[in-house]
């Protein structure tokens, strides 16, 4: 069982996640604001979305390095406090220049954030208690992305754009006042020495395939920029796999993918962050652009994801423990796919409710899976191996919820070439996202029976009565 330690501190990195993933999306809702007051246009001010996002795909990798040299503690309070002051920063900012250089610095303090302070909630816990963990760890991340339409359009309309990074500032002096008494310093061995070539190459290509999705989303980019630097991400990533895989101490160690629950929780759970990640950008799109919503309305609407994701968190554990995670994952991915494709069938005349009710159905799907996937992701790791794996999956993670908006603008963009119709190019895309999402599900299905049960808690079988003596019967027998 989780003590209240355990508990605290599998809550604390919770909301650091949340800081991180609310800044990564808040800001698009204010981007006309931000423009007027910087001087600037709105196009432009996606570049304070695109380098939030390139630097904490860059960075993330370099969490278990740091990690192993500085400990955990100190790093995770670090980024904690360079997190906050560079919220401030932010909000300080009189140019783009100046507010796209804080953003860098705010990236960097969310790279080393969530990926330690998940390796200091793991260390230690034991394996029957890493579903509980992860299940505090996951939805309020999940619930970031959904909220900041609302907030965000919220804080812009009655407020100024400077307030959606002020509020960073008492969450993590909070967060700061209690990581300095939840996590406490342990010692750290001499880690093996940095591996540069594989930080120059992993650092390129995750750079290039972040900045090849932002021109993918630009409405008003050519293919020929982007497909250039989708090929120099493709190379870089290629060489640094070989290097990887051949160094005496990688950056990122590749060799946990041979752990076959690892694996299946990096390559099935980046598809299905990809589609939970996309779907917060095309509702909004699909209920203001084609059903004439107002922001408010549609806001309150896409809520309903995040009621599904709260709903089902209770349920989470238990069904782990009594179904496994074959089962939930098949359930969870056929569950998003369905809810997903499902929103095809939306139109301006469907019932507000059944709207609603379909939105939350894909919120509970995709909190069942993404807790799945990040515990079934530990579940036979080896504990020397688990900062190597955590690094990894953390890169995957963050990579792939990056990756979602692009995936979701390409697929609205084969939509509007097959039709016409705005309505019939987002079904297009919602079934084509939907289609995504079978993949994960094959991935699921191709699970052994027992996988991850190394964390399961076995429900306690019924009682037997104790069989009769031979004694007894024989003594009745006689009579």
């Amino acid at each position: 069982m989780l003590d209240t330690r355990q508990r605290a501190t599998a809550l604390l990195v919770a909301g650091c996640f949340f800081m991180e993933m609310l800044d990564g999306t808040i800001v698009a809702t204010a981007a006309p604001q931000m423009a007027a007051s910087l001087g600037t246009t709105p196009a432009s001010v996606g570049l304070v979305i695109t380098v939030y996002l390139l630097t904490l795909a860059v960075l993330i990798p370099l969490s278990g390095w740091l990690t192993a040299r500085y400990g955990a503690r100190r790093i995770f309070l670090t980024a904690i406090v360079l997190f906050t002051l560079a919220s401030a920063c932010c909000a300080a900012s009189g140019s783009l220049g100046m507010l796209v250089a804080m953003r860098v610095l705010q990236g960097a303090g969310g790279a080393l954030m969530v990926p330690v302070g998940r390796l200091v909630v793991l260390d230690g816990t034991a394996k029957t208690d890493i579903p509980k963990v992860m299940a505090y760890i996951v939805w309020p991340g999940l619930m970031a992305p959904v909220v900041a339409p609302l907030l965000g359009g919220l804080l812009t309309t009655y407020a100024t754009w400077h307030w959606m990074f002020l509020i960073n500032i008492p969450l993590g002096a909070a967060a700061f006042a209690v990581a300095r008494r939840l996590v406490a310093a342990k010692p750290t061995a001499t880690p093996p020495p940095l591996d540069v070539p594989g930080v120059l190459l992993s650092c390129t290509g995750l750079a290039a395939l972040t900045w090849a999705a932002h021109l993918v989303a630009e409405t008003d980019r050519g293919w020929v920029e982007a497909a250039a630097v989708a090929a120099l991400a493709a190379v870089a990533l290629a060489a640094a796999g070989r290097h990887l895989l051949r160094a005496a101490h990688p950056l990122v160690n590749l060799r946990t993918l041979d752990v076959a629950t690892f694996r299946a929780a990096v390559s099935g759970g980046s598809l299905f962050w990809v589609v939970v990640a996309a779907m917060p950008f095309l509702l909004p799109l699909l209920f203001q652009e084609v059903f004439g919503w107002s922001a408010v309305k549609s806001g309150a609407v896409v809520l309903f994801v995040f009621v599904g994701n709260i709903a089902i968190k209770p349920a989470t554990t238990p069904l782990l423990n009594r179904f496994g995670f074959r089962p939930l994952l098949l359930v969870a991915t056929l569950g998003l796919a369905v809810a997903v494709a499902g929103c095809a069938l939306l139109g301006a005349a469907t019932p507000v409710p059944l709207t609603a009710a379909l939105v939350l159905l894909g919120g509970a799907a995709r909190s069942l899976g993404l807790t799945c996937y990040s515990t079934i992701a530990f579940s036979d790791m080896a504990p020397e191996r688990l900062r190597d794996a955590n690094a990894l999956s953390a890169t995957a993670n963050q990579l792939a919820a990056g990756l979602g908006v692009a995936v979701a603008t390409v697929a609205l963009r084969l939509g509007g070439a097959r039709t016409d119709s705005p309505s019939g190019a987002y079904a297009v895309a919602f079934c084509l996202l939907g289609a995504v999402c079978l993949i994960p599900a094959a991935g699921a299905l191709r699970l052994r029976k027992g996988a991850g049960d190394a964390v399961r808690t076995r429900l306690a079988q019924p009682s037997r009565p104790a069989p009769r003596s031979t004694a007894v019967s024989d003594s009745r027998k006689s009579e």
